[in-house]
């Protein structure tokens, strides 16, 4: 896990609390006994005394894009009604491709096989990375609107002869 300080707070679209992260991530800090105990969480004092206090970010242990990574093929649109079978169950990328789930509206569930555990609501700015090769699915979380961006980023044992063009899952 990365650990990263509550630089600010602000309220979700049900009222509740969410710390603002140094990364810029957000982190729901609910006081819901017994599951969660925060009660410094339900007042301005008790939120201020944790402002530089470490969160676990979980959108920092996500993927992340190699620097180089250049962008060769978008998909059309999705919604939850028009998400393609083969995304809602376990797939992958080929070598050297790496994508970006890009939510437009609502939420999408993000997967990762390993580690077994690994997921992520993605929203509008908070994008999901796919790392080559790596098992994924989604999941509409009611209604969404995205797209998936296929990026290159060569390997170093990868035929350089591949065609970016092809279709970037695996068979």
């Amino acid at each position: 896990m990365v650990a990263r300080a509550i630089a600010g707070y602000h309220r979700d679209e049900k009222g509740d609390w969410v710390a603002d992260l140094e990364c810029g991530h957000p982190q729901h800090v609910r006081h819901r006994p017994p599951m969660e105990e925060r009660p410094w969480v339900l007042t301005q004092e008790g939120r201020n005394s944790h402002l530089g206090t470490n969160l676990n970010c979980l959108f920092c242990n996500m993927p992340t894009l190699p620097a180089g990574a250049e962008l060769y093929k978008t998909t059309k649109e999705y919604t939850e009604l028009t998400i393609p079978e083969g995304m809602l169950r376990d797939h992958r990328t080929k070598a050297g491709t790496w994508g970006r789930i890009i939510v437009r509206e609502g939420k999408l569930l993000y997967s990762l096989a390993e580690p077994s555990g690994s997921a992520w609501f993605l929203r509008p700015g908070i994008d999901g990375i796919i790392a080559p090769r790596s098992a994924h699915w989604v999941v509409p979380h009611g209604r969404v609107r995205f797209v998936v961006e296929f990026l290159r980023a060569p390997e170093p044992d990868e035929d350089p002869d591949e065609d970016p063009d092809d279709d970037p899952h695996e068979a």
